[in-house]
């Protein structure tokens, strides 16, 4: 809030994925649970990859660091959200809710990029095998990633910076279970319409994007695919890209509706229940679709478990 030419940090007030009340305690122990399944399953499939050496390919580089970006993502929201139903304060300082701000569109942004990327990789896969080796090598794979990363972490300083130096109104209440831009937007003191603009821009590139890139993927793969005269290539093929598809599209969906739209004709909770999707469901789902989809991964866990035993 802006006391004259001064900025007056005060807490903020959460007010909550629902109404809180007596189902408290059940709602923290099955949020806990959902984070802990979570939690254990991306970290599970981190070090299936990194200590099985077959598995130390760029599909199985890129899904480690998906694996590591929703663990992040899940860590960043629902430990606050779990607490406040049995605390009896809900607030966040004003610092707080800036480092969560930023940290969750650096978490975003760099996850949506790295979909597109894995969709690349699928392509190359099947659409030019004998390129792969070229095409996706290592320092390929390295540059890759550390320009999405990098790139997506000045965009989210950007974005934070200038949403939290904006006047916010006396009223602290956020209508959410945590920060984010478009709960942070109805408490602007000012006409916001400029800056949507630029937040819609911000979307368009990061999520947009990389989501046409991945439906021109699959088009040209399943082109590929259906052209194949083995019945097992295809069925391998189709298997090793289906499961990618279906987490992008739920991902990048549930995103688009939150981002794209105008504060204006923003639901608070319609925009609760679609952020429930990408902060953690898409992070729970994540490492078992890819694990229990995937014939390699539970090859290397059937593996990890005789060499245990």
């Amino acid at each position: 809030m802006k006391t004259g030419n001064q900025m007056v940090e005060t807490d903020f007030t959460l007010l909550g994925l629902f109404q809180y009340g007596p189902l408290d305690s059940f709602l923290f122990i099955a949020i806990a649970i959902l984070f802990s399944v979570a939690l254990t399953g991306n970290i599970t499939l981190i070090l299936l990859i990194r200590m099985d050496p077959r598995l130390h390919t760029p599909m199985y580089f890129l899904l480690s660091q998906l694996s590591f970006i929703d663990m992040m993502y899940i860590s960043t929201t629902v430990p606050k959200m779990a607490v406040n139903f049995l605390s009896n304060s809900k607030t966040i300082t004003f610092l707080g809710c800036e480092i969560q701000t930023f940290v969750f569109l650096v978490l975003g942004g760099t996850e949506a990029l790295l979909l597109g990327f894995m969709s690349y990789d699928c392509y190359v896969a099947i659409c030019h095998p004998l390129r792969y080796p070229v095409l996706m090598r290592k320092r390929i794979c390295w540059f890759m990633v550390m320009c999405v990363w990098a790139s997506c972490s000045v965009n989210s300083l950007i974005h934070t910076v200038y949403i939290f130096q904006l006047p916010f109104c006396p009223s602290q209440l956020i209508n959410h279970f945590f920060c984010e831009v478009p709960s942070l937007l109805p408490l602007v003191c000012q006409h916001t319409s400029q800056y949507e603009h630029t937040v819609l821009l911000s979307s368009l590139i990061i999520l947009l994007l990389p989501f046409t890139a991945i439906v021109a993927s699959y088009a040209c793969v399943l082109t590929v695919v259906f052209q194949m005269s083995s019945g097992k290539g295809q069925t391998k093929a189709i298997s090793t890209c289906s499961s990618h598809l279906l987490v992008a599209s739920l991902f990048y969906m549930t995103t688009l509706s939150t981002y794209t739209m105008p504060h204006s004709i923003h639901s608070p909770q319609q925009d609760k229940v679609v952020a429930v999707f990408y902060t953690m469901i898409t992070p729970l789902l994540n490492p078992f679709i890819y694990s229990l989809r995937n014939k390699e991964v539970m090859g290397a866990l059937r593996r990890l478990f005789v060499r245990k035993m």
